[in-house]
């Protein structure tokens, strides 16, 4: 026994020793070889719709393989003219031309040389037929009410698969149930029939899907007879009843037939499906059930189909086979049937026999075992002739095996290997090549190879040896064998470095060699730096819908970047080349972008970096940031008058951890609905003791914040309802409303419902003047205001309010001290003087009005001016009232903005809450001489070699007398030098142009003009201009407007400078503005804007213009000129406030009518400055 074991050992041993130096291995074409089929047709099915079928077998060799047909086992003519050859004999076409029934069957190839014959699998041609019902006459079926019924349908053969459908004419399907079922074979069962079964249309259709065919039977008719041997004068429910009674019966089978008995036995082929159908008739209608005997059914792939009438297991294994039972029972009984399941299999490779090389005088071994059931039957051939007929000496040959020793030449051939059973058979070639040669290098010669810093390089040396070959690898410089741990050289002959580093780099040899000889082949090996990559930012936390941008820095060898490509994925799938089709995610390259973030979008985001020689990744974790959940399962406990305890469970808190609870009350009974907030808890608190005001039916919800926001809030809590208390306080802010005189209206805030503590809701009011040793008066109103009438205007009153209800009263209240109603004032101020400060600017002193004659809250004091005429030529000005109001007890106040050179009038007034009291007389006073403003306009009307003239207009306001003009000029060429400026005093006022003399020729030059009065000069205008070059040009402005052409221009350019103005004048007429004051408007001119910064604003022609002066202005920094006083130093209003001295505050408005006054009280005016 033990010599036995050990000889089985030794012979395992040698199989495995041969089977490693036989492994198949490609053979170069180069080499002689038997042939080898590469690809064959597998079942072709000769479709009416396709235009040829194609039988194909390709196979490789040396000498170049030939081919030969056999069909249905008998030798195939490919000479036939129907057939269309290729592929030297390997490929025929046969083409559809309606007859080609007559290459119906098994076909298989022989590829063949010199050295051998391979066989092909069998391919089957079917040529289907088109499926077609017989034309019949099918009788018409009656049957009474409660019978069965089989409608059979007997569909014609066809392709598989075949799908059978029962419908009426108006291919409407017939209905099924538990009563009425469609076996696997088409037939229609009926249990029992009712009298709606009856109709003459019953149709069968057979649907064959890989022909494109339905076919019909022809309709059938079937006619249901109701029982009539019930007595008549029964009712229909009774008729029906007592009818059913009679045909009620026990289960039959119908399925199984019953020809077939108790028991049938079922094939099924391992993997495939199961079906057992079952159906019964009978009276009610049986119901059936299914079992495995002596087991449970699968779980998982069976299930009950056609209402419990079939039993359907997927997938069928061994462990399926067996006795499987189906029982029908109603009440009165039951049927049953036993199938018996065998489970087959057809022929399958356990050992495939593998093709192998070998040299002469070596030994070999090929295996074959296939399983099956049955279990198959092994056949081996040679060159597709059965074994037996090419015996060789010393070959041992059994069904599972062929053992070779000794092999020679003429061992090569292709050795077939067939396994079969009932259920199919199955071919493998294996083909045994003898082959002695010198040893053939497949790669190529002085290869080029790169790899990165790190990683492993492959340096290929493929060869075809035998016998077998050593194969060794050397640095050229070297000259050794390579040798270490990072060095290893494959069986293919490839060489393998690990962890390659700069010292790598370099040429290599690859030398093979066996018996016969040997070859060698040179390689190159660059290395190159590894490719880094960074995503940034890293693990982001992003708040949903905002946009998150990810980038990917990388950098790569300069040699491979032309091959780098970017590409990005998340949670390990990738991203499409652009990103998201909805276009909400993109990406550019190296940098991806994420619009309106959702939760979705959180997961590992990942940037690879790809390059012809490696691949780098990074990522970075996406935490995406939104609004908590709602807290749940509001619970309330502890439950008192005044408070009670609130408890939740926290939502998901999405990422951010939730930072406190806002706690919100309904039971407002004036606003049912309306939540409030009530208390905020700290975000690690999910409970809190709340206080409540008594007499309110409360409802709670919470709402979660974290760093997003506020999540929805919760579903409400229960009610909880406080019992109703004397109120717990009394009204706030309690005031006099604007009231006439000797009235108060006294006003306060009423309570509101959650302070007002119960029912019967009132105010006690009491009253008396202030510090009187009287009684107090009272009276309890419902609303919150009251009218009091009182002797004295103006009188300090102490007033009470107290809440009161049902249950009492609240907090003693506190007093207020309340004036009754206000009358106008009714004495004026007395103006003591006017001090001019400057020609814009004066200060105004007057006496205060005694505190009795205010008659109320003195609020300040109005300055009411106008201009009455212009001192510089003595015309009258309309009158035209300007208004300055002064907070506070005051009896100064500066009044700006003035036109220089004018005398004007000025009143004073005081006012108190009611209203303004009367005018002072007026005070007339006058205003200096200032400077003017700057010429209107200033041009070169004729320019020369060396001189200039120059014309201007006069200033709209002069603000006295013209006393001349200041005219400096520059040079100013085209360079960052300017020169000295030069000055010219013009004293005839009255003279508006300037000849300039002595200037430069071809020279650019810039010129200002002011003009002055004897307070100096004001702003200048401003204007450049070149002279010109040599003398020829000197007379250029008189030759020119000689010439007719010129004449002719400038008559056109007048005409179109009158058709503009008319337009503009039509439409300056209809309330539009000129194009040239929005282009000012928008792009004012710097020196333009200054003016106006300094006066603050401009007049408007009419009360309905809007004044440009902004309130924002008056904050702005103004040089100390006397032409710049600014209302902001003097005026009162929202954006100008100022204390000169501590104690004054103006207000500036304005106004047409004389002697207006402010209409709305209102500390903010539109400053109208007018000049």
């Amino acid at each position: 026994m033990e010599v036995l074991l050990g000889g089985r050992g030794l012979i395992t041993s040698l199989i495995f020793f041969l089977l490693k130096f036989s492994t198949a291995v490609d053979i170069p074409l180069s080499v002689q070889q038997v042939p080898t089929i590469v690809k064959q047709s597998t079942v072709q099915v000769a479709f009416p719709f396709d235009e040829y079928f194609q039988i194909e077998c390709v196979a490789k060799g040396n000498p170049e393989p030939k081919f030969l047909w056999n069909k249905d086992d008998k030798p195939f003519n490919l000479s036939d003219p129907r057939i269309v050859v290729s592929n030297n004999g390997g490929t025929f076409r046969i083409p559809n031309d309606g007859h080609i029934s007559h290459f119906q069957g098994k076909y298989r190839c022989f590829a063949s040389n010199k050295l051998g014959i391979a066989m092909s699998e069998e391919i089957e041609f079917i040529v289907p037929n088109a499926p077609k019902f017989p034309k019949e006459k099918i009788d018409p079926l009656e049957v009474e009410e409660g019978d069965p019924i089989v409608l059979p349908c007997n569909p014609p053969k066809g392709l598989p698969p075949l799908h059978i459908y029962w419908m009426n004419i108006e291919l409407e399907h017939i209905e099924q149930d538990e009563r009425v079922y469609m076996s696997q074979k088409g037939d229609l069962y009926f249990a029992n029939v009712e009298e709606k079964d009856s109709r003459n249309d019953y149709c069968c259709f057979a649907a064959f899907p890989r022909l494109r065919t339905i076919v019909q039977k022809m309709p059938m008719k079937l006619t249901v007879n109701s029982l009539k041997h019930v007595n008549d004068s029964s009712s229909s429910t009774e008729i029906i009843s007592k009818a059913n009674s009679i045909k009620q019966r026990k289960p039959r089978l119908l399925l199984p037939p019953p020809e077939s008995g108790s028991e049938s036995s079922v094939t099924i082929l391992k993997g495939e499906t199961l079906l057992l159908e079952c159906f019964a008739e009978g009276l009610p209608t049986p119901q059936v059930d299914w079992n495995k005997m002596g087991g449970d059914l699968p779980k998982g792939r069976e299930t009950k189909e056609n209402y419990g009438k079939t039993l359907k297991i997927e997938n069928v294994s061994y462990r399926d086979k067996g006795n499987y039972r189906c029982t029908a029972n109603n009440f009165l009984g039951s049927a049953t049937h036993d199938f018996h399941v065998i489970v087959e299999e057809p022929p399958r490779w356990t050992k495939k026999p593998q093709s192998g090389v070998y040299s002469t005088g070596s030994s070999g071994i090929l295996l074959c075992e296939a399983e099956g059931e049955p279990e198959p039957t092994i056949k081996w051939r040679v060159n597709g002739l059965p074994i037996e007929r090419n015996p060789f000496s010393g070959d041992v040959i059994s069904p599972g095996e062929i053992s070779f020793t000794n092999v020679q030449p003429n061992h090569t051939a292709v050795y077939q290997c067939e396994a079969s059973n009932v259920h199919g058979t199955i071919l493998a070639n294996a083909n045994i090549d003898v082959v002695d040669v010198r040893p053939l290098i497949q790669t190529a010669d002085e290869e080029n190879y790169a790899t990165v810093v790190g990683y492993r390089a492959f340096l290929h040396c493929e060869f075809f040896a035998s016998p077998e070959a050593i194969v060794s690898w050397q640095k050229v410089e070297e000259a050794k064998p390579l040798d270490g741990r990072r060095y290893h050289v494959h069986e293919n002959g490839t060489l393998q470095i690990t962890e390659t580093t700069e010292d790598d780099a370099g040429s290599y040899s690859c030398w093979v060699e066996n018996a016969k000889g040997k070859t060698a082949v040179t390689a190159t090996l660059d290395i190159r730096n590894a490719t880094n990559l960074r995503v940034s930012p890293k693990n982001p936390r992003v708040p949903r819908s905002h946009t998150l941008e990810l980038h990917c820095e990388s950098k790569c060898d300069s040699h491979l970047k032309n091959s780098l490509k970017l590409s990005w994925s998340k949670d390990g799938e990738a991203f499409e080349m652009n990103g998201t089709e909805d276009g909400r995610i993109t990406i550019d390259g190296a940098n991806l972008t994420i619009s309106n973030v959702t939760m979705e979008d959180e997961g590992i985001y990942s940037c690879s970096a790809h390059t012809a020689l490696d691949s780098v990744a990074d990522m970075t974790q996406v935490t995406v940031l939104d609004v908590p959940d709602p807290p749940e399962n509001l619970h309330l406990s502890e439950r008192q008058n005044r408070s009670v305890r609130l408890t939740w469970e926290a939502g998901d808190d999405h990422n951010s951890n939730i930072s406190e609870y806002i706690v919100e009350f309904e039971g407002n009974k004036e606003e049912p609905g309306r939540w409030e907030e009530l208390t905020r808890v700290q975000g690690k608190e999910t409970t809190v003791m709340l206080s409540l005001a008594p007499y309110v039916r409360y409802q709670f919800r919470v709402i979660a914040m974290n760093e997003v926001g506020r999540s929805q809030p919760s579903h409400p809590s229960g009610h909880h309802e406080t019992p109703p208390a004397a109120p717990d306080k009394n009204p706030q802010n309690i005031r006099v409303q604007a009231s006439q005189p000797k009235e108060m209206i006294i006003k306060w805030e009423p309570l509101k419902a959650m302070e007002q503590n119960g029912p019967g809701l009132e105010y006690r009011v009491t009253w008396k003047p202030q510090g009187a040793p009287v009684e107090w008066e009272e009276e309890t109103v419902t609303n919150h205001t009251l009218r009091v009438m009182t002797p004295a205007v103006y009188a300090p009153y102490d007033v009470q309010v107290q809440a009161i209800n049902r249950l009492g009263s609240g907090p003693e209240p506190q007093s207020v001290i309340l004036y009754s109603g206000e009358d106008y004032p009714d004495t004026a101020p007395v103006i003591q003087g006017v001090d001019v400060i400057n020609s814009t600017l004066v200060k105004v002193t007057w006496s205060t009005v005694p505190k009795e004659r205010v008659h109320g809250h003195l609020k300040g004091y109005q300055v009411n001016w106008w201009k009455t005429k212009s001192l510089l030529d003595g015309r009258a000005h309309p009158k035209e009232v300007n208004i300055l109001r002064f907070s506070g007890q005051r009896n100064y106040g500066m009044v700006p903005s003035l036109d220089a050179f004018s005398e004007f009038h000025l009143t004073v007034l005081a006012y108190n809450s009611k209203g303004a009291g009367p005018e002072s007389e007026p005070f007339i006073f006058q205003t200096p001489e200032g400077v003017p403003e700057q010429p209107t306009f200033l041009k070169v009307i004729k320019v020369d070699k060396d001189t200039a003239t120059l014309s201007w207009g006069l200033p709209k306001k002069l603000n006295g007398n013209l006393t001349g003009y200041l005219l400096q000029y520059q040079i100013i060429n085209d360079t960052d030098e300017i020169g000295e400026l030069n000055d010219i005093n013009i004293t005839t006022p009255s003279k508006p142009s300037w000849r300039l003399l002595n200037l430069n020729a071809t020279t650019k030059y810039k010129f200002y003009l002011r003009a002055c009065t004897s307070k100096g000069c004001g702003k200048p205008v401003t204007e450049e201009t070149a002279t010109l070059g040599e003398a020829k040009y000197a007379g250029l402005y008189e030759d020119i407007s000689t010439q007719g052409w010129f004449i002719g221009l400038m008559c056109a350019v007048a005409l179109l400078t009158l058709i503009l103005l008319t337009v503009c004048f039509v439409k300056r007429n209809r309330g539009g503005k000129y194009s040239v004051k929005e282009k000012e408007d928008l792009h004012p001119d710097p020196e333009v804007q200054s003016a106006k910064d300094e006066t603050f604003g401009e007049y408007s022609d009419s009360d309905e213009k809007p004044l440009k002066g902004s309130l924002r202005s008056l904050t702005r920094d103004m040089p100390a000129t006397e032409s710049a006083d600014s209302l902001v130093e003097y005026g009162e209003g929202d954006h100008g406030l100022f204390n000169e001295d501590g104690s004054f505050i103006g207000a500036y408005a304005g106004s047409k009518e004389k002697g207006s006054v402010e209409s709305n009280g209102s500390s903010t005016a539109t400053f109208p400055l007018r000049a």
